[in-house]
């Protein structure tokens, strides 16, 4: 792992997000780039600092402009400061925030994206990092690791990898392998029994070991949980497990497969207290 992104506007749930992304940073020797975007109504992204005289002139209001981005330019080097140890690297951009960080994604070539955000729609309204989290956990060529509290634990010691076993799912393993190597984690591979995709145990089971072993996961355990809805047991076992992290893969936009259908993945993002990964499985 070489790059972090980590998108903020300095809501609670973003900086949360920062110090997850510092200790993540901390034991890779990832550099963390930290991207904050003032909006406006451009459906594109452009460099503040370079941008200033020519966006200002469009806007009414040009002084309002350049102290907000002075202001901003502030806040986004005294988060920087707190990760003083770390190699980081700050982006202050203008433009349309979805946009702005899939931009930022290729073109730092981010291996993983940390981003804050709320299970309190209304106070997402005022979270560009929490309104856009969706958009780009469906559309990111990277995982994404949510963040909706402040993280006490210091350690993901529990992953709860709740899976459908799909054959598609071939990539997210090893990155799941890679999160236990670092914080030396037990994974708790799961799958949920739902009255309406229902399978008997002994055969989820087997299925749950067959998928174990043929991605070689190690210092792991296999799970049936039964609920009324996926994304209700996966917090109901994550719970009971004291799980540090919810790891799930997710087709994103293209919906194939239930567990794996991004409405799932959603739900279980704005609903779960606990820190969040996800990652599109590309078919």
């Amino acid at each position: 792992m070489k790059t972090i992104l980590v998108p903020t506007d300095f809501s609670s749930p973003a900086l949360w997000a920062i110090e997850v992304a510092g200790v993540i940073a901390r034991k890779t020797n990832a550099q963390v780039v930290l991207l904050h975007i003032i909006e406006n109504d451009s459906s594109e992204s452009f460099n503040a600092e370079a941008e200033v005289g020519r966006e200002s002139e469009l806007w009414e209001g040009r002084i309002f402009v350049n102290k907000l981005i002075a202001r901003r330019k502030e806040q986004l080097s005294e988060v920087a400061a707190t990760l003083s140890d770390i190699h980081v690297r700050q982006e202050l951009r203008l433009g349309n925030p979805f946009h702005g960080i899939r931009k930022m994604i290729t073109d730092h070539q981010a291996d993983l994206i940390v981003m804050g955000t709320s299970g309190d729609a209304k106070w997402e309204e005022e979270m560009w990092v929490g309104s856009n989290a969706v958009k780009v956990i469906r559309t990111a060529h990277c995982p994404v690791l949510t963040v909706q509290n402040q993280w006490t634990s210091r350690n993901f010691d529990n992953i709860v990898y709740a899976s459908s076993l799909s054959k598609r799912e071939k990539e997210f393993p090893s990155v799941i392998k890679k999160i236990q190597e670092i914080f030396g984690s037990r994974i708790h591979l799961l799958r949920v029994n739902t009255p309406m995709n229902f399978q008997s145990d002994h055969a989820t089971l087997q299925a749950l070991s067959d998928f174990a072993s043929q991605h070689q996961l190690e210092n792991c355990t296999l799970h049936v949980y039964s609920a009324f809805s996926e994304e209700e047991g996966i917090r109901y076992f994550s719970a009971s497990v004291n799980a540090d992290l919810i790891a799930m893969a997710t087709h994103g936009r293209t919906g194939v497969a239930r567990l794996l259908a991004s409405s799932i993945a959603e739900e279980v993002v704005h609903h779960a207290q606990l820190p969040t990964l996800t990652s599109v499985i590309r078919d």
